[in-house]
């Protein structure tokens, strides 16, 4: 995969740790994964495989965090497609996210 930016990948990375007046801006391993796909499928920070690449690292955030998603492939299709068209935003896609998570 050729990279595009590195410091939108470095954001991007960084996004589920944010902090607002000392608390984490997203609370929950579903707001993290999400901001994370979020951050790499819609900052094209890659030339090709934004979406794949946000897909897989939301997916390794949760399984790092004892999360495995368990969905139909046509339904997760949707929901990338979703975010990388701007439609979704992170608490949305945290809510599909828990829905799949086991």
């Amino acid at each position: 995969m050729e990279v595009r930016d590195w410091g939108l990948i470095e954001s991007a990375l960084a996004r589920p740790q944010a902090t607002a007046f000392g608390e984490d801006a997203y609370s929950s391993p579903w707001e993290k994964a999400a901001a994370l796909m979020h951050s790499l499928v819609r900052n094209h920070a890659l030339v090709d495989g934004n979406k794949r690449v946000g897909l897989t690292a939301c997916a390794l955030l949760l399984f790092k965090n004892d999360v495995t998603l368990s969905f139909d492939q046509d339904e997760m299709y949707d929901l990338v497609i979703a975010v990388a068209e701007g439609r979704m935003d992170v608490p949305e896609i945290a809510q599909s996210l828990q829905r799949w998570g086991q």
